[in-house]
């Protein structure tokens, strides 16, 4: 069975500006299509795309907007502007004001306001006695310079890349694959860095990319996934791993994000693109599993705790801005020539083809059939004793035959 084509929809931008130009906000935009405000922040952020029968309700929504939006420019546009107020020019009788206007208070005069004199020219006084009269004006602080897309992206590398790479060792157990994601996810943002910049919660985006790098299926079919790593020292954080590793996917990944990172229920649903309740209740089995192997770890606030010190405990670093930035720089290039170099050698199989290709049809050569009513041809077989009889006797007689008659006189 095949699926249709997934609803347009327009841009993450052309979203909130629908949104905030129907005067709705996020909260009542979540309840009308049925889902958590965290999850409405994500869409219209471009973090993440609704799927299925969210997407078709969200699509709904968002054409309808538009089409309110549309008729209510043209009902503008329709309706004919009022005249702006003749301007009255004032008039020197201030007296008639009042007799204009009836039930109006009359408004007191202003009352002159006296010049000031010109003061008589001094002679200037000592330096010393203008400094100390003088107070000291503060001289302005000059603005700091814009950050280039670099310097930006290498500041939230150094602020972020650390404590993601210690999440993610928490959902794979294994520190080479957690660096791993961590780097491409920071790689696929600096490939799409206008877009991350202007995010809300640029870490968040980077940690969803990296979460979802290092939980992705493939990585089992990995060579490096067939040999273990060295596990924990303590065999407390030794066991604690282990009881996380043995958790499904998504329940381990709202475990880490909610008693681990620390976000509240709403962001956790919108970044694993659940719901709320679905997401309490992957929480709640999480805790569950948990706590029957570690009951000591029942309270979330223990939980929490012991989940930090796990991660500090294990020494793993993170490769420096720039190499991060040259690498993905490299693989971008890499995808491009590849691209290039495979709609080359299509064009040319395709040239080739067309060339040697037959201009005229050519009808195959029909399939042998056998020919009716002539008897097969038989092969000499053994000969009987009278055929060997014979041909002895032919073998010894002369071969000459009979003399030739010849025509005599008589």
């Amino acid at each position: 069975m095949t699926r249709g084509p997934a609803t347009p929809l327009p841009s993450p931008k052309a979203r909130r500006r629908l949104r905030e130009a129907a005067s709705l906000t996020q909260t009542q935009l979540a309840e009308r299509v049925g889902v958590a405000p965290g999850t409405v922040r994500a869409w219209e952020s471009g973090r993440t795309t609704p799927r299925g029968r969210k997407r078709e309700a969200y699509a709904r929504l968002l054409k309808t907007l538009a089409e309110e939006e549309e008729s209510a420019a043209r009902q503008a546009a329709r309706t004919p502007q009022p005249a702006p107020p003749p301007k009255t020019e004032p008039t020197g009788d201030r007296a008639s004001a009042p007799e204009a206007c009836p039930g109006a208070e009359a408004e007191p005069e202003p009352e002159p306001v006296a010049m000031p004199m010109p003061m008589p020219m001094r002679e200037p006084a000592p330096a010393s006695q203008a400094r100390s009269t003088r107070e000291p004006v503060p001289e302005p602080r000059p603005a700091p310079a814009p950050l280039t897309p670099a310097q930006a992206f290498d500041a939230l590398y150094e602020f972020s890349a650390p404590a993601l790479v210690r999440q993610t060792f928490l959902l794979t157990g294994r520190r080479e694959q957690a660096r791993e994601a961590v780097e491409r996810a920071f790689q696929t943002a600096w490939e799409r860095w206008p877009e991350v910049a202007r995010d809300r919660d640029p870490v968040g985006w980077v940690r969803a990319t990296a979460y979802e790098y290092a939980l992705s299926p493939w990585q089992r079919f990995r060579p490096r996934h067939r040999h273990p790593e060295p596990p924990p020292a303590d065999p407390g954080d030794r066991t604690l791993l282990n009881t996380l590793l043995r958790l499904p996917p998504r329940h381990r990944r709202t475990l880490v994000l909610y008693d681990g990172v620390g976000l509240d229920l709403p962001e956790t649903a919108a970044e694993t693109e659940a719901s709320t309740p679905a997401a309490a209740h992957r929480l709640l089995r999480a805790r569950e599993a948990v706590a029957g192997r570690l009951p000591a770890l029942a309270d979330p606030q223990v939980l929490h705790r012991r989940l930090a010190e796990l991660a500090s405990n294990e020494r793993l670093g993170a490769a420096r801005p720039p190499t991060v930035r040259r690498g993905g720089e490299r693989r971008a290039r890499f995808r491009t020539r590849a691209a290039i170099a495979f709609t080359v050698a299509l064009i040319g199989t395709t040239a080739l083809t067309v060339r040697t290709a037959p201009t005229h049809y050519e009808p195959p050569v029909s399939p042998g059939q056998a020919v009716r009513g002539v008897p097969p041809r038989v092969a000499p077989g053994s000969l009987s004793d009278e055929e060997l009889e014979l041909r002895q006797k032919l073998r010894d007689q002369m071969q000459d035959g009979p003399e030739r008659l010849s025509p005599q006189l008589e």
